[in-house]
């Protein structure tokens, strides 16, 4: 198992809307080595950093931070993904470069009321630039926004998306979600572009 390349600062997108998490316990899925869940987590928010790899996990370590060691893609493709927290559970739900698509529900339920998802991996067309280039870890144009829409009767409102090219870090096709979830009585619900 190859371990995560080390990278010292967050997300420009997660720097952007983290302060919209409420508080609570925030999950950084597929943390790697620990970048955002060490930023989160010195806002005061306690955080459960979950990966694969040990070696990143030691490395994600530190105060107001707990690692689990779970293998999120450990399930037979006509199975459901072994997801063990529970509903509601989460102020706010952390994902950067990395998608498992059969994930994607339980984000959305493992979300607390009033919860913040924000969402950047890499899209179709990334290939040109390097990896990924599977098609099975890219994104199709417009899949985060079409996530978001299903949940729209009960409460998702989409705070903002981006789908399109990247030039920091380093050349991507990249798409972005921020999303807050509510409920369908808690008014309407926009899209904001920016």
């Amino acid at each position: 198992m190859k371990p995560h390349l080390p990278t010292a600062l967050a997300s420009p997108w997660v720097e952007r809307f983290a302060p919209l998490i409420p508080p609570g316990e925030i999950l950084d899925l597929a943390c790697g080595s620990g970048r955002h869940a060490r930023r989160l987590a010195g806002e005061g928010h306690p955080v459960l950093a979950v990966d694969r790899d040990p070696e990143s996990l030691s490395a994600a370590a530190g105060p107001f931070i707990t690692t689990l060691q779970m293998d999120l893609e450990a399930h037979a493709p006509d199975e459901p993904p072994h997801w063990t927290f529970d509903e509601n559970r989460f102020a706010g739900i952390v994902v950067t470069n990395y998608l498992h698509r059969p994930l994607l529900p339980c984000l959305f339920a493992s979300l607390a009321p009033s919860g913040v998802l924000l969402y950047e991996t890499f899209s179709q067309g990334n290939g040109q630039f390097g990896k990924p280039s599977n098609p099975a870890f890219l994104l199709q144009p417009g899949e985060l926004l079409q996530f978001a829409m299903r949940f729209a009767d009960r409460g998702a409102r989409v705070v903002a998306y981006e789908d399109g090219y990247a030039g920091t870090p380093k050349p991507a096709m990249i798409q972005r979600l921020c999303l807050i979830k509510g409920n369908a009585a808690s008014g309407p619900q926009g899209l904001r572009l920016f």
